[in-house]
């Protein structure tokens, strides 16, 4: 009697001490994945100094590490509650708790969900480079990462949300929408918020001439710009695997959410180099850079329920709209110095639709445990799409006026954009005290 009582003691230890392991793992693949994303910042912050004149270098590089600094309190303070904050009765469009993380200890999943939110703030600052007041680019990012941002999150990610796709009841269409790692929640918010700023501010001085063509305002730095895409795509292996949140178990889901994020990243880039060179006649480096990163946009929606084929029309197709969404903004006269709604807006939201064409049943069940609905392509019965597009369409209706209002009283206020004084000499000096170079100390 002893000894079974022994031996079931020891076979609980053994259980217990195994639990405990596949914890310890799924909590360091977690942070793993979220220092991953944040490695992302230091991507941004090389992409959008490259492509801003030299004279505008200090500005956008202290925007980005502010990005950073401010985003983690606000989200702190108040974001995450407003995302995942549960707090007497479930609610289905914003969190209601938790906020300054009262009540919550599961810190890597906050410190995971902060490195996203310091990610969508980022797409903004590339959109109204080069001519926006400091204080300005201080409020829209504050108000992005402490509310306009999370509450998308809830939508999509939180378990009460109306869009989200593990509910167990209630969801919409019975599918819910599929954004695995963001395309819609993270790049179109930034995006679409970008191109608001973007109208708002007006485009540069000397961006268009009498006629409205565009004129050439290129970066001053193209080695620049590759660095801070090598980063990106480095980072994105945090974004997309990482969005799977453990490991135990399906590592096998999360290395092919690996191998479909790397092929869609490959055909963005050679896709864009083929469509530049056929419209202007050259070989493009920076188009191809933005067109990598574009198929990455494109695949972070579905890169766990589709297969390494499907990845590569993904990034295919998403360069098209990349591209396309470009040459749109500039005919309607709309200065966006790094292409970012384009290339997170535009893009994002194909992606978003993306998963509602060649979702696999197979991936489905394996990622989402619910494969009643899936890609159109193979034979699903298109609730997925729908209820991506509803998706699409509620992310653009919440994000174009909220963050239109925060311009628009920006603007009113005489805190959106620079004088044109301040604009010609730079905003390094202008603003900052200094040139990014010193290219006459070089000289001594």
């Amino acid at each position: 009697m002893m000894a079974g009582r022994a031996l079931l003691q020891e076979e609980a230890a053994v259980a217990e001490a195994a639990v405990a392991d596949t914890a310890a793992v799924d909590t360091s693949f977690l942070l793993m994945s979220a220092y991953l994303v944040f490695f992302m910042q230091a991507g941004f912050a090389m992409l959008c100094a490259g492509s801003v004149r030299s004279k505008n270098t200090m500005n956008i590089l202290l925007k980005n590490v502010l990005d950073a600094c401010a985003g983690a309190i606000a989200f702190y303070i108040f974001g995450f509650g407003v995302a995942y904050g549960v707090g007497g009765k479930d609610n289905h469009f914003i969190g209601t708790g938790n906020f300054g993380l009262d009540g919550f200890t599961d810190w890597g999943s906050f410190l995971f969900q902060w490195a996203f939110a310091a990610t969508a703030a980022t797409i903004v600052a590339g959109s109204v480079a080069e001519r926006t007041q400091f204080v300005a680019y201080l409020v829209y990012s504050i108000a992005l990462t402490a509310f306009i941002y999370p509450v998308v999150v809830h939508w999509v990610w939180a378990e009460s949300g109306w869009l989200n796709a593990f509910r167990t009841t209630g969801s919409l269409f019975g599918t819910g929408m599929i954004d695995f790692a963001g395309s819609g929640v993270v790049h179109m918010v930034g995006g679409f918020a970008g191109l608001v700023g973007a109208f708002a501010c007006g485009p540069r001085l000397g961006r268009f001439d009498s006629d409205g063509k565009a004129l050439p305002m290129p970066g001053h730095s193209a080695p620049l710009v590759v660095l801070g895409t090598f980063i990106l795509w480095f980072g994105w292996y945090g974004f997309n695997p990482g969005s799977m949140l453990l490991i135990a178990g399906a590592e096998n889901a999360v290395a092919r959410t690996a191998v479909t994020t790397t092929l869609a990243a490959a055909a963005g880039g050679v896709t864009t180099l083929g469509i530049k060179y056929y419209t202007d006649g050259i070989w493009d480096l920076i188009s191809v850079c933005n067109g990598l990163l574009a198929g990455l946009v494109a695949v972070t929606s579905s890169c766990s329920v589709i297969e390494p084929w499907a990845a590569l029309i993904c990034g295919f197709t998403g360069a098209f709209v990349y591209v396309g969404a470009t040459k749109l903004l500039l005919k309607l006269r709309i200065d966006d110095p790094l292409e970012a709604a384009p290339l997170h807006g535009f893009t994002g939201a194909w992606g978003v639709i993306f998963p509602g064409l060649l979702a696999k049943k197979e991936f489905m069940a394996e990622s989402y445990g619910n494969d009643s609905s899936y890609g159109i392509f193979y034979g699903g019965n298109g609730k997925l799409l729908g209820a991506n597009i509803v998706g699409i369409i509620a992310i653009t209706a919440w994000v174009l006026p909220t963050i239109g209002t925060v311009f628009f009283c920006l603007n009113k206020a005489g805190k959106l954009r620079i004088s044109k004084e301040e604009e010609e000499a730079g905003l390094d000096l202008s603003h900052h005290g200094g040139k990014a170079y010193d290219l006459a100390a070089e000289k001594v």
